[in-house]
């Protein structure tokens, strides 16, 4: 699999990723319902929903779905998907969600070689065109005809198993690939927005990416009524095809999304209860956000991937083991939490396996996360390295232990985070220099190896750890998302025995593949990356909890952010 870069999804989640042999599972059987886990509907229609995040720049007025640089604000209010899985929330036997949506079902058959999707009938686009199995076949033939649609890499002639996608009757889409493919199932059902083949099908199809779609026609919940640099106003699609006589959906007449050029701003119009729905970084948010309405407000931070450090294994320092078992000893982890991150994001461990979320995968014999500093000197030592007068250790060449952290700019968090790092690593012999960068150099540095430690996270997640282990580790994936240019055909073969594996097998490829992060070190996670998410109860309920975790909360994440729109409700 190749995996395609998307901007940094520290803030924003353009199209993110048991639980893949579960997904796998859930997708075997054939329904037409459309509950998420949500809330009851309450009949009510009305409310201006604002929601608070902090985007970086003013909008384009541009939802092209498959350019990611402006799909958050399509993916979900106008665009869906085929079905909807929830890596926050499983069943009683372990398997992640998968709720039907444009398909009523799903099954898998020729060995995870064929997928056969039946499509929802009845729906239309918000234009009154009919929308049928058509739309699906030409959506995913406009993916191979132009490749920069093909954000996950899903066909054959970009690296993908899937060769072939048919009509099957009038209402089921057939996928064949050359492979057990069970893994992709997520990217080809929920994480790919179907478009309207009578609106795309008149432009260039090798051009599509570059399609600005200013008048988007989708069949989601609401319909893009104005658009500025300053805010998009969305109305809901009053012919949703959710609705039903006496259930409205959605419930929310309105929505306005303001773009917000710094956190400082967003959190202040937040605070001052400007908007109901947040989903950044907010310090002390106890006493800046919450107090002043502790009854209404509320947060939720779930942790859904790894912060880490990456080393540049082609340096011969850091290639060194002992070099990276030093620097993993060297960190206390929870201080970062605590000092770096509010106490907000956890700390990791050396499996890589983020903790609640995935814990049917962890398994705490393999974990060899440990804040033992004296060690970290006595490892140093005993492979050949030496203090100097200044305090720094270095090899019998002289090749002292002092690198530069590349990190992204304005991320005051990852900054302080980074301070406590510098503090800890040179206690014991080791000197690091922070250089911020702005997000697009820094995305080019990790690409190309011109670095010697980066401090970041992977830009995909999923439903399970593999959808982030497999980018960061697999080698097929240096130059876009392996940053530490690890090599591993052991490891490599267990990624590709993956998807035609039964869920025991899966399991263990997992924990094998802990083991290679608790033994080799290639990367070195230290604190959970979470959903900053921020809610506002007064004037609309229906809201994602830790207690009713229906989707991923931050309006940031998609498609999650439509299926939440279609819960909220107005409470008076």
């Amino acid at each position: 699999m190749v995996w395609t870069w998307r901007p940094n999804t520290r803030r924003m989640r353009p199209i993110t990723l048991l639980v893949v042999a579960g997904v796998l599972a859930a997708a075997c059987g054939s329904t037409s319902s459309t509950s998420s886990g949500g809330t009851a509907n309450t009949g009510k229609i009305g409310g201006k929903l604002l929601i608070d995040n902090e985007s970086g720049s003013t909008w384009t007025c541009q939802f092209n779905p498959f350019n990611p640089s402006v799909n958050i604000t399509s993916i979900g209010f106008i665009y869906e998907p085929l079905e909807f899985i929830n890596i926050l929330q499983t069943n009683t036997d372990g398997t992640p969600k998968v709720t039907p949506w444009l398909a009523t079902g799903s099954s898998w058959s020729n060995g995870f070689m064929t997928l056969t999707m039946t499509i929802r009938s009845g729906v239309k686009w918000n234009d009154g065109t009919p929308f049928t199995a058509n739309d699906v076949l030409y959506t995913f033939d406009a993916l191979k005809a132009d490749p920069a649609l093909d954000l996950n890499a899903l066909w054959a002639v970009d690296s993908g198993p899937l060769t072939n996608v048919a009509l099957q009757g009038s209402n089921q889409v057939v996928f064949t690939f050359n492979a057990p493919a069970q893994s992709y199932f997520y990217y080809v059902a929920d994480q790919t927005p179907i478009i309207p083949q009578h609106i795309f099908s008149t432009l260039d199809q090798t051009k599509l990416d570059t399609y600005a779609d200013t008048t988007p026609v989708g069949t989601g919940p609401y319909l893009m009524s104005n658009c500025s640099q300053d805010n998009i106003k969305y109305l809901r699609n009053t012919t949703y095809w959710q609705s039903k006589p006496g259930h409205p959906v959605p419930q929310v007449a309105e929505v306005d999304y303001p773009a917000f050029l710094s956190n400082t701003s967003a959190n202040l119009y937040l605070a001052q209860g400007e908007a109901q729905w947040g989903a950044q970084y907010i310090p002390n948010i106890q006493s800046y956000y919450i107090s002043k309405s502790p009854s209404t407000r509320h947060y939720w931070f779930p942790p859904t991937l790894n912060v880490s450090l990456f080393p540049n294994l082609n340096n011969p320092l850091l290639g060194n083991l002992a070099v990276r078992q030093a620097i993993s000893m060297a960190i206390d982890r929870s201080q970062v939490s605590q000092r770096g991150e509010s106490g907000y994001e956890p700390p990791a461990n050396q499996t890589g396996i983020v903790l609640p979320t995935y814990q049917a995968w962890y398994e705490k014999s393999l974990d060899t996360t440990t804040y033992n500093p004296s060690k970290a000197d006595q490892t140093l030592q005993a492979a050949g390295f030496t203090k100097g007068s200044n305090g720094i250790y270095a090899n019998a060449q002289g090749q002292q232990l002092s690198f530069t952290i590349k990190t992204i700019s304005g991320y005051t968090d990852w900054d302080a985070s980074l301070q406590v790092i510098t503090e800890e690593l040179k206690a014991v012999g080791i000197q690091v220099t922070v250089q911020d960068e702005d997000s697009t150099p820094y995305t080019n540095d990790t690409q190309n190896g011109t670095f010697q430690l980066a401090y970041g996270e992977m830009p995909v997640a999923g439903p399970g750890p593999y959808y982030e282990l497999r980018p960061m580790l697999f080698s097929g994936s240096i130059g876009s998302t392996n940053w530490e240019r690890y090599k591993s055909s052991t490891t490599d073969a267990l990624f590709n025995q993956y998807s035609g594996a039964t869920p025991a097998q899966q399991l263990d490829i997992i924990h094998q593949i802990s083991t290679v992060m608790a033994q080799d070190l290639p990367v070195i996670p230290v604190v959970e990356g979470v959903d900053w998410y921020q809610y506002d109860t007064t004037s609309f309920g229906g809201w994602p909890t830790p207690s009713n975790p229906y989707a991923q909360p931050p309006v940031w994440a998609t498609p999650d952010n439509g299926v939440v729109l279609t819960q909220l409700y107005p409470v008076s």
